[in-house]
This record gives structure tokens, sequence and C-alpha cells, in this order.
């Protein structure tokens, strides 16, 4: 790799690289289509897919398409007028429901640990490391991550030796890369030592455990308690989590996600008199729209502010 493409691959998330790699081998092997496209091919893509893929993924695919031709020095097919016009046509036919994942509860977040910390002193009583290891690292995960708001690949890529620590104040997670972070600056993220829930005290106690001092912070342990030198696998992240949420009880356990936890945050934290400010400067956020894609009304049907209105209203009517 030359250093001009090694520079090109740093300005690119690992996640992004990989998810539009799919998306060409989707284009070139699983369709057929040959590259560099036409325009008229991109519709012709677009067409036969537009019934079994969500408009996301098209748009996904779409921006593959466009980055690789940018790449290699060949026209960006993807503007024409065609490709827009189909897209719109798609959009229009096959209007697609967001799928969002179930918010995790802070009553939930108490089970999960709950749970956890009993399998940890079973684990240990028995002597069973690898399982000591695994419940262990699984309760610094999931309370820095619900704690953080954390995506999953911020979560996966976290390294000990960027995190800074003080015992019963909190912590401090420094990112070289984030989704928002178009400059590429780095970004700092604080973490709060808690009286209950602490993800600083699982943070140290996983830490001290694996015995780690540099290095991704969640790691995959085998049966044997054999802690990888390699940081968790973005993929294996949700399976993990609903793994835990169904050996801990919790309901319906399949439909939720790395982005609970984002979620469950976000939502508690409004609840709780976070204005969207404070939560987007807290969480990383850049834009209002973002944010309020993960923060569920207090009140989704609106039923108390109707109630009220309507009460008030009829109070205020003549001969009341």
């Amino acid at each position: 790799m030359s250093k001009i493409d090694q520079y090109i691959h740093a300005a690119t998330r690992d996640n992004t690289q990989r998810s539009y790699q799919g998306a060409v081998r989707h284009f070139e092997i699983a369709w057929g289509g040959f590259l560099p496209a036409t325009a008229d091919s991109v519709a012709q893509y677009l067409a036969a897919h537009a019934e079994t893929l969500s408009i996301n993924t098209l748009r996904q695919r779409l921006a593959a398409l466009a980055q690789w031709h940018l790449d290699q020095g060949f026209p960006d097919p993807t503007k024409a007028p065609v490709v827009r016009k189909v897209f719109r046509g798609i959009q229009a036919l096959h209007p697609a429901r967001e799928k969002r994942a179930r918010p995790l509860q802070l009553e939930q977040i108490e089970k999960l640990t709950g749970w956890l910390d009993a399998a940890i002193s079973q684990a240990a009583a028995s002597n069973a490391r690898a399982a000591q290891l695994r419940h262990t690292r699984n309760k610094a995960l999931l309370l820095l991550g619900f704690w953080r708001g954390f995506r999953g690949d911020e979560l996966t890529r976290l390294q000990v030796q960027h995190i800074d620590v003080v015992a019963g104040e909190g912590m401090t997670c420094y990112l070289a890369r984030t989704k928002g972070d178009r400059q590429h600056k780095g970004s700092s993220f604080k973490a709060p030592a808690l009286t209950r829930l602490c993800p600083v005290t699982a943070y140290l106690d996983w830490i001290a455990l694996a015995h780690l001092q540099e290095g991704p912070v969640f790691r995959s342990i085998d049966r044997w308690g054999h802690i990888a030198e390699g940081g968790l696998h973005i993929n294996s992240l949700v399976p993990l989590l609903r793994s835990l949420f169904s050996d801990a009880g919790i309901a319906f356990a399949e439909q939720y996600s790395s982005h609970s936890l984002r979620r469950g945050f976000a939502n508690w934290a409004s609840a709780n008199g976070w204005d969207i400010k404070t939560l987007m400067e807290y969480v990383g956020w850049k834009n209002v729209q973002s944010a309020l894609r993960y923060v569920d009304s207090a009140d989704p049907f609106s039923r108390q502010r109707i109630e009220a209105g309507m009460h008030a209203t009829l109070l205020a009517a003549p001969g009341k």
C-alpha cells in the first residue's frame, strides 16, 4: 500500500470502509455489474433491488459506488438525472418505516447488573476464570456504553492507554476518530464515578482482572479464559448483547442492539431534565435532528397535552 493509499484509508472510518467494500462487491459480483459503471446500469441495479433492500441500504450502495468512481478517477454515475429519478420513484412507491433499536431502560440496567454480579461471584467461587472474565467484561461494556451513550464501534475501539481514571471521581476516554469528527481532531468523553451502577468501578474491575495495560479495552475470551490481543469485532457486539439480555431474562432480547444503550441513555437523560443542548454536548451529536432520533417523547400520543388543553378550554367556556 502506497503512502497516498494509507492516508486515503485513514481518512475513512473502518465501518464505512467495510460497508462500502461490501456494497461494491454486491454490485459487481452478486448482481453482475461492471465497473466503472454507467448511469443506466446503476439505475437498473436500483430497480432490481427496490423491493428487497431498504431505502437506507440503497442510499448507502449509491454512496459506495460514488466513492469508488471518485477514488478511481472516473465520473460519478450516481449523480446522473436517471439515477436520481429512479431513486425518488423507489422512495415514493416503497416508503420505508424507520426501524429503531429498543431503548434499554435504567430498570433493565439494574436487572442486568444484578444478574452479572451474581454470575461473577459464582464464577469466582467455582474457579471458572473464563466465565468470570466474560461477565466482568460484559458489565464494564454495559455500564460504560450506557452512561456514555457510546456507539457500538466506539466501544470496540476504546484503548486502555487512552483512558485516564481518577478513582472515585470519573474517567476520560479519548477516541482518535468519531462519526461526527470530520476534521479528525479526536474527541474526549468523560464518564462520572457513581454510587450505583458505576461505569468507572466496572471498568477498573475488568482491567485489573484481565491484567490489561494497553491495547483494546474490550476483547473476546475463549472457553479456556484466553483473552484475544485484538478488540471485539463490531459484528460480534449485537449477538453478545442479545445473548446477555436473554440470559439475564430481559424480554424481547432479539429487539435490542448496541444502539439500545445510546437510545436508552438519551431517553433517561431527557426524562430527567437534560435539555437537548446539554445532551448533544455530552453524547457528541452535532445536529438536533440526530439527537431527536434517539429521544422518545414522554407523551408519545400527546394525550396529556391534549387533555390539559381540552380541560382548560371547557373551563373557560361560557356557563362553566
